[in-house]
C-alpha cells in the first residue's frame, strides 16, 4: 500500500467504524449525537479521499478495493444499529444490503474479465441520499424533528428506490459482463 493522503483516509474510515459502532452500546447520554458526528466524518473522508485521489492522481489498487469496502461496512453498521434501534425497518435494510452484494458480485466478474466497473451518477446520488437520512435518523430527524413525519424515513425510503434502479441500471449498461 502506498502511503497517500486518499489511502490513509480510507484507513481512517475504517478505523471510525468500530467506534461509531461503540457509542450505540456504551449506554452514554445522547450516544446518537456523538455516532452521528463519527458517521459524518467517515462521510467526509469518504468523500475526501477520491477527490484527492482523482486530483492528484493517486488512484491506487489499494484504494480501488478498500475505498468501496470501507463505504459497505461504514453504512451496513450504520444501518444495521438504526434496525436495532427501530429507527430503519429490515425490509429497507435487506434491500440496501442485497444491492452492494449483487453490484459487488458483478464488479467481481467484470475484474476477472479485466473489466473496472466504476460508480455512476445514480449509485453517487444513492449514497449521498444514503448517507444524509443516516445522520438525520441519528440525530432523531434534527433540524426537521417538528415536521410530522420524519424526514430521515422519507430519505432511507428514497435511497432504496434509488438503489433498486442503480442496480438495474448498473446491470443494463454492463450486460456485456455476462456474455462469453
Amino acid at each position: 500500500m502506498k502511503w497517500n493522503a486518499p489511502n490513509i483516509l480510507t484507513v481512517i474510515r475504517i478505523i471510525l467504524i468500530p467506534f461509531f459502532v461503540l457509542f450505540y452500546f456504551s449506554g452514554l447520554p445522547h450516544w446518537n449525537i456523538w455516532a452521528a458526528i463519527i458517521f459524518i466524518v467517515a462521510a467526509v473522508t469518504d468523500w475526501l479521499d477520491g477527490y484527492l485521489a482523482r486530483k492528484n492522481n493517486q488512484v491506487s489498487n489499494f484504494g480501488k478495493l478498500w475505498d468501496p469496502i470501507a463505504d459497505k461496512l461504514l453504512v451496513l453498521a450504520a444501518l444495521l444499529l438504526l434496525m436495532d434501534w427501530g429507527k430503519v425497518g429490515f425490509i429497507a435494510v435487506l434491500i440496501l444490503e442485497a444491492r452492494e452484494l449483487l453490484i459487488g458480485g458483478m464488479r467481481s466478474v467484470a475484474a476477472s474479465k479485466g473489466v473496472v466497473i466504476a460508480a455512476d451518477k445514480s449509485g453517487k446520488l444513492k449514497t449521498v441520499v444514503q448517507f444524509i437520512a443516516i445522520i438525520l435518523l441519528l440525530l432523531n430527524d434534527w433540524p426537521f424533528m417538528f415536521v410530522p413525519v420524519s424526514v430521515g424515513t422519507i430519505l432511507i425510503w428514497i435511497s432504496v428506490v434509488l438503489s433498486v434502479y442503480s442496480c438495474i441500471e448498473y446491470f443494463v449498461k454492463n450486460r456485456s459482463v455476462f456474455t462469453d
